[in-house]
């Protein structure tokens, strides 16, 4: 039921603003709403409403500290029927004040970086394009793991050879701020072409990447990716008037090592 679960797990996060209780998603799933809860505790130590209350609040710390949207913004971008409601839980789960974690985060950020030469960063559009991509319960630490991994789970080179060999990609949910669970969904570009003949496992699915600016850096390995972000969120951005608008980081296979797409608020 492993596969399930993480089924659940993605669905709890894909709807973060939706009020649907775990009923429904027992009934997408195909299961009762008490094995739903049992098993996804079983694998997650936590129960899925409960780790849905976590992401709503991990995705209101990564607005907070990445944006400058308002509270009530935020509020309703992370799913909270009212600010007052927002932002008790946030208290409970942070120990501080929405307005205050945002000026605390916002000082811990640039106090580890004081000083660093900024990264050369573009602003690039990218259009709207699909990945086919299964979630990594684990860190990745070399540029190899993001095809290879991809490859052995897809059954070697019959996907590669069917994407015409695709670069990889690895879409990261963690980066700047921690998060509960570490997480990252893994796979390959798909060309267009290759959409209506693919054979999807069921571990793997085929998310859209909508189109969006992007504040793009190239390193040369993936422990490189987090303090390039934190340097494009403290240093480059803000003297740009551009901000990150707290969607994960895609990171792209690059003939110099590894592209990271930082998504962009959409300028006004």
């Amino acid at each position: 039921m492993f596969n399930e679960m993480m089924r659940a797990e993605i669905w709890l996060q894909d709807h973060l603003e939706s009020q649907k209780g775990i009923d429904d998603l027992a009934s997408r799933l195909g299961y009762s709403t008490s094995q739903v809860r049992r098993r996804f505790k079983q694998r997650f130590g936590i129960t899925p409403s409960a780790y849905r209350d976590v992401l709503r609040l991990e995705k209101a710390a990564r607005l907070l500290t990445l944006t400058p949207l308002s509270i009530s913004d935020i509020v309703s971008e992370c799913g909270y029927r009212n600010h007052s409601s927002f932002s008790r839980a946030f208290q409970r789960h942070y120990e501080l004040s929405p307005r205050l974690y945002r000026q605390r985060q916002r000082a811990r950020l640039s106090s580890q970086c004081p000083g660093s030469v900024p990264p050369p960063f573009e602003v690039r559009q990218h259009s709207e394009r699909q990945a086919l991509v299964t979630r990594v319960y684990k860190p990745l630490k070399r540029i190899g793991d993001i095809t290879r991994l991809a490859r052995q789970t897809h059954g070697g080179e019959s996907l590669t050879g069917k994407l015409n060999r695709a670069p990889g990609l690895a879409v990261v949910h963690n980066l700047p701020l921690p998060c509960a669970l570490e997480r990252v969904d893994l796979g390959l570009m798909v060309p267009p072409k290759a959409v209506a003949s693919l054979a999807i496992p069921p571990t793997f699915r085929l998310i859209e990447l909508p189109p969006r600016q992007h504040a793009c850096v190239v390193v040369e390995a993936f422990d490189e990716v987090a303090t390039a972000v934190q340097q494009l969120v403290v240093n480059c951005l803000p003297n740009n008037q551009r901000h990150a608008n707290g969607e994960p980081v895609q990171v792209h296979w690059h003939p110099r090592g590894l592209e990271l797409r930082l998504p962009l608020l959409a300028t006004t």
